[in-house]
């Protein structure tokens, strides 16, 4: 029998990688894998997934934030919002039986998967950028690097951070693959913009999320330990090799392995 510890050391490895190469999106396959390949139950798979994504997301911000393309206002609105409804989340996550969770998580991880395929293929958001003829709520003014803040952009802001922390509370996730589309749907962000702010947003939310739970249940530390540490060193290897994957094959290759756990999360309930 392989060592339960070496299975989460792999499973971080994975995840942290996944998480540099396609944006802190990527982190919603940590719960699924940590569930089958460790046999643990939605509800205590979800803070050792919200603490690995909080650790790796908030390293990968840190970077972001020397290298100047962290928006840290919109990510601070973003993280407030999304601090506030993830408790809400969890607190639901208390009272909702483990199989509709997991039912919940496979259509979410479903539609997350599908959306990046679809969008690996056609990138509408690069074509709204080229060819819209109305500004987006959330303008980036070319002097000055920064938004142009509009109460547009402002409502857009909270409502995505409010969903996100919502969602990551309740389905232990982090938040990140509400918050990026959103941002590439509402502003005209270069990409990898968009990306840093995102995961400064995901780190808070997430450690948020881990607080809430640890108010109602234990962290397998046995487990969360090398797990975390695993995808702390796998983001950092990402961060090497993110440069050298096109978005249009890390977006297809994210896309089809979350539709393919997705579905085996359905059947196996069958």
């Amino acid at each position: 029998m392989i060592d339960p510890n070496l299975i989460a050391i792999i499973l971080g490895v994975l995840i942290g990688i996944l998480m540099s190469i396609t944006g802190a999106g990527g982190a919603i396959l940590s719960l699924p894998l940590l569930m089958y390949f460790l046999h643990l139950g939605v509800k205590d798979a979800a803070p050792i997934a919200l603490l690995a994504v909080s650790v790796a997301a908030g390293t990968a911000a840190v970077i972001g934030l020397k290298q100047g393309v962290v928006r840290y206002k919109a990510a601070a609105l973003l993280a407030l919002m999304g601090i506030i409804m993830a408790p809400i989340g969890v607190f639901l996550a208390q009272k909702i039986p483990s199989l509709w969770l997991q039912i919940l998580f496979a259509l979410v991880l479903f539609y997350v998967g599908w959306q990046a395929v679809f969008s690996a293929k056609s990138p509408r958001y690069l074509q709204d950028n080229l060819f819209q003829t109305s500004p987006t709520p959330c303008e980036l003014n070319p002097a000055t690097s920064r938004l142009f803040w509009t109460a547009s952009c402002t409502q857009r802001l909270l409502l995505t951070g409010s969903a996100a922390g919502f969602i990551s509370g309740l389905l232990g996730v982090g938040g990140g693959f509400v918050a990026m589309p959103s941002l590439l749907k509402i502003s005209n962000l270069e990409h990898r913009m968009v990306v840093a702010t995102s995961l400064t947003m995901t780190a808070l939310v997430s450690l948020v999320g881990v607080i809430s739970y640890a108010s109602y249940t234990s962290i397998n530390l046995h487990i969360a330990i090398p797990f975390v540490s695993a995808a702390l060193i796998g983001s950092l290897v990402g961060k090497l090799i993110s440069h050298k994957i096109s978005t249009y094959l890390s977006k297809l290759t994210f896309g089809f392995i979350s539709v393919s756990i997705a579905l085996m999360m359905v059947f196996s309930l069958f």
